[in-house]
């Protein structure tokens, strides 16, 4: 079935059920699902078409509208894994993906539970690396140690800072006696961190509740995964919604809201791309042994250091991903300003050319692969909307109080365990036998699968004990256990 579209745009659509195909075009046209800017297409002799492999709202259906300047279709309805189009209806709410990523928590015990050095590297910038160690402190769930290091930072006020944070359990503070630059320092804070994975973080970046939790479960969802790397306001190919740019927060959001409704919203069908970036960079333990530490003596003031690294990693076999529901504030520059920033990273661009010829080309399709696309429409959706709450789930028939949370709520029966939340959410999950070992394990991975699923930040009620642990291997605080804040109190 085809659906004639306006002159202006193009002559036909058709849906396959899976891949758009535009007939007649002249140009570049775009493409917006649900009111929301979705791609932008060239037409080569006349045609273009774009892979759905699934519906970025996580629903069966999406509404296409083709927008060229002033002209716009009508829209039509795309239904996943059914060809031909349909009549519009009203936009449905964001749904989790068909092909979001779960950590499975049986499998990968030891990876969760383990320690995570969190290194950052300082050179200057007292104001920013004050912020940046302030939201770690604040935000950071698990098993964790922060590094810090002074890279023989110039500005006196760089050392009296740093002290203040130096008595902290469970944070190191060191120095270069010299300037080793940014990688040397990245690749000193890596050896401090002994076995553990590592999270290189500029201190130039603020950090939100469930940031480490989150780059955790990304790197862990996959045995093959190497690193995986934070999305921010300002950081390159890493930004979102748009590349390259910088991204203001919606009107009267805070920074905290925005990085929640990522949380909950964006997705965990993890983009693979070659690369990660060291603004927020978690690397597991095991692939640096793998592949060695940083290139100190290519990139000895970064910028190129760590694409070297994941180049190595991949030609190796390992893969790197974005954790798109992680949303991590970066100023850039701080250190070294833009003009020294260009520079650096024409020289690392250079290096990494000769190293990796392909490099450039095979970044620039993974950034327009179907699940970056989606990542990035679903935040330009999440940023048009309205801010969130965090999700609290009421187990059985356990109180909701006096609270700022979304209420949800679950409990046995249905042959499983239920969940009910808001906008019509009605799911099932695992066995409702407790008789059984097997039963439990069942409804140990089924819960775990549901928490992740739904980014329940907080369980209120007396859970039965295997799933107690459950939510305590991913962090997530309840009545009867508490999540540390390796840093101080818990929450």
């Amino acid at each position: 079935m085809t659906m004639q579209a306006s002159p202006a745009l193009a002559a036909r659509v058709d849906w396959d059920g899976r891949e758009l195909r535009l007939h007649g075009v002249d140009g570049e046209i775009e493409l917006w699902l649900d009111g929301v800017f979705y791609a932008r297409l060239a037409g080569q002799d006349g045609a273009a078409r774009l892979a759905l492999p699934c519906a970025p709202n996580g629903r069966t259906r999406v509404n296409l509208e083709l927008r060229r300047g002033a002209a716009c279709s009508a829209a039509v309805a795309l239904e996943s894994g059914r060809a031909g189009l349909g009549r519009a209806a009203a936009a449905l709410p964001l749904a989790p993906l068909e092909n979001d990523e779960y950590v499975d928590i049986a499998a990968c015990a030891a990876g969760l539970a383990g320690e995570a050095a969190i290194v950052v590297p300082v050179y200057n910038a007292p104001q920013a690396v004050r912020a940046c160690l302030d939201s770690v402190l604040a935000h950071t769930r698990g098993a964790a140690r922060l590094i810090v290091i002074d890279d023989a930072s110039p500005d006196p006020a760089v050392a009296p800072l740093l002290q203040d944070y130096a008595g902290r359990r469970g944070v190191s503070v060191l120095r270069n006696e010299q300037n080793l630059g940014f990688t040397g320092t990245a690749n000193r804070g890596i050896a401090a961190a002994g076995r553990a994975d590592v999270v290189l973080l500029n201190a130039d970046t603020e950090v939100a509740p469930h940031w480490l939790c989150g780059l955790r479960r990304a790197a862990w969802s996959h045995a093959a995964i190497a690193s995986a790397t934070a999305v921010s306001d300002n950081a390159g190919a890493f930004s979102v919604p748009e590349l390259e740019q910088e991204n203001p927060l919606p009107q009267d959001w805070s920074f905290a809201q925005a990085a929640l409704a990522l949380w909950q919203q964006a997705g965990t069908a993890y983009p693979r791309l070659p690369t990660g970036n060291g603004f927020c960079l978690y690397l597991k333990r095991a692939a640096l042994d793998a592949v060695g530490v940083l290139d100190a003596e290519a990139f000895p003031q970064g910028y190129g250091e760590e694409n070297d690294w994941c180049q190595r990693a991949a030609a190796a076999g390992w893969q790197h991903v974005i954790a798109g529901n992680v949303l991590v504030r970066h100023a850039r520059s701080q250190s070294f300003g833009h003009e020294r920033r260009r520079a650096l990273g024409e020289a690392g661009m250079a290096v990494l050319r000769r190293r990796w010829p392909h490099y450039e080309s095979e970044v620039g399709a993974s950034l327009f692969s179907p699940r970056r696309r989606v990542l990035d429409w679903r935040v330009r959706r999440l940023y048009a909307e309205a801010p969130p709450l965090p999700r609290l789930l009421c187990w059985e028939d356990a109180e909701v109080g006096a609270t700022n949370h979304s209420a949800w709520r679950a409990g046995f029966g249905g042959g499983g365990i239920w969940l009910q939340g808001p906008q019509g959410v009605q799911e099932t999950f695992g066995s409702e036998n407790l008789a059984a070992a097997a039963a439990r394990a069942d409804q140990a991975a089924a819960f775990a699968r549901l928490l992740q699923r739904w980014a329940i930040a907080r369980i209120s009620g007396a859970l039965p004990a295997h799933l107690a642990a459950v939510a305590a291997a991913l962090n997530i605080a309840g009545d009867g256990w508490r999540v540390a804040n390796p840093f101080g109190d818990g929450a």
